[in-house]
């Protein structure tokens, strides 16, 4: 097995997935791909038996083992590295990073109530870090599942990352942590909510009666609602000083 340093060895599965060694992506086969991601997606051993199961579910237990004996086999020496193997369990090496896992510590440190921030927690190398889709357009079933719980953890940590832009009077990087969450689900009630406070905070009125707008025609579009009373709340003292009228529908 190749002996690595620590860190040398880099699993990125944000916004697609790449296998990254001494800053040079490695070419990776699909099934290599798919054993690597599994093991990333997991923080201890893994039997064999759940991994072949999982991901030859389609075909017999011994195929499914010999599959994995395969795709273990085929690696190239330093992808091979990248995995600790026993006749019983595998795991990711200690020395391989992923992506995914800071990612997903920055979120849990933005959202735990009165939690401690790290240095360049509230930077904008945290929306970036918080903004991509985790495996797009991979649509195994072990994956959909890890795929929506990312999206729910990143869409309340942006937001909470947001609130710290506006705390801290930087409301350009405010306005991009929250249209960061908007974009990632753009029918969700609480990203534009936080959108428009950025804008009702920073003085600009007309910016969070246009988020306002452009919101409440997408839910009629798509859904055939209206936003909440919440959120038209938002907008109710613009209208009481005479500002733009915004009518809920």
């Amino acid at each position: 097995m190749l002996a690595r340093p620590p860190g040398d060895l880099r699993v990125a599965m944000l916004g697609r997935f790449r296998l990254v060694a001494r800053d040079s992506e490695l070419a990776i086969s699909g099934g290599s791909q798919r054993l690597v991601a599994f093991l990333a997606l997991r923080s201890s051993w893994v039997k064999r038996a759940l991994i072949a199961g999982t991901l030859w579910p389609d075909t017999s237990e011994g195929r499914a083992h010999a599959s994995l004996r395969s795709t273990l086999s085929r690696m190239d020496r330093d992808i091979r590295g990248s995995i600790e193997v026993t006749q019983e369990r595998l795991r990711l090496a200690a020395h391989v990073t992923v992506d995914l896992v800071s990612s997903k510590a920055l979120a849990q440190r933005l959202i735990a109530p009165n939690g401690e921030l790290a240095d360049g927690d509230v930077s904008p190398s945290a929306i970036a870090a918080l903004s991509a889709d985790l495996l797009p357009d991979w649509y195994d079933d072990w994956v959909l599942l890890e795929v929506e719980d990312w999206r729910q953890v990143r869409l309340h940590a942006l937001e909470a990352l947001s609130k710290q832009f506006m705390h801290r009077r930087l409301f350009a990087d405010a306005a991009l942590a929250a249209l960061a969450a908007v974009k990632a689900d753009p029918l969700r009630e609480s990203p534009h909510a936080t959108l428009m406070r950025v804008h009702l905070v920073e003085g600009n009125q007309s910016e969070a009666l246009r988020v306002y707008a452009r919101y409440r025609e997408l839910l009629r579009s798509e859904l055939g609602i209206a936003p909440s009373r919440g959120l038209h709340a938002l907008i109710d003292g613009i209208e009481r000083l005479g500002g733009d009228t915004v009518t809920p529908r």
